[in-house]
């Protein structure tokens, strides 16, 4: 094949410090809005993004050349300062974030679920819907190092 292609579809899950609710509601569609430009300009074209006052979601395409670790990096680098010129002076991200790869035809219900995290985090804690998301990508952990 002459041409190098790929489409890794990836579901990234990343809080606020010590997963405090410091993202205000008015600011959180600018802030999916700024982290969507960020995807893009890595080559990582983002289908959904959307959060809570804790925590964000981004389903995002892997771009060809781009490691998960690099697209993490720079997405939370760039909207942590992005936060403090809104006037949120002591922002930050958690260290630790979950990626998942995910199947094209997965992508509708997540895109859905993202779009639906207000309510559904009215029924759910987000360490509780860690845990299912850890649990159903058969993914290990230890519980003593997930929440620090």
């Amino acid at each position: 094949m002459a041409q190098s292609l790929a489409k890794v579809l990836v579901h990234l899950i990343f809080c606020t410090k010590n997963r405090d609710p410091i993202i205000p509601a008015e600011t959180r569609p600018q802030l999916h809005a700024y982290l969507v430009g960020i995807l893009v300009n890595l080559g990582c074209p983002a289908l959904q993004v959307g959060g809570t006052a804790d925590h964000v979601h981004a389903l995002f395409s892997l771009g060809r050349t781009t490691t998960v670790a690099d697209v993490v990096e720079e997405a939370r680098k760039s909207s942590s300062k992005w936060m403090k010129r809104q006037g949120v002076q002591a922002f930050a991200w958690q260290a630790g974030y979950g990626a998942f790869s995910i199947g094209q035809s997965q992508a509708p219900a997540l895109v859905r679920y993202i779009q639906q995290q207000e309510q559904h985090h009215r029924r759910l804690t987000f360490q509780d819907e860690l845990r299912r998301f850890l649990d159903r990508y058969g993914a290990s952990y230890d519980e003593r190092y997930v929440w620090d």
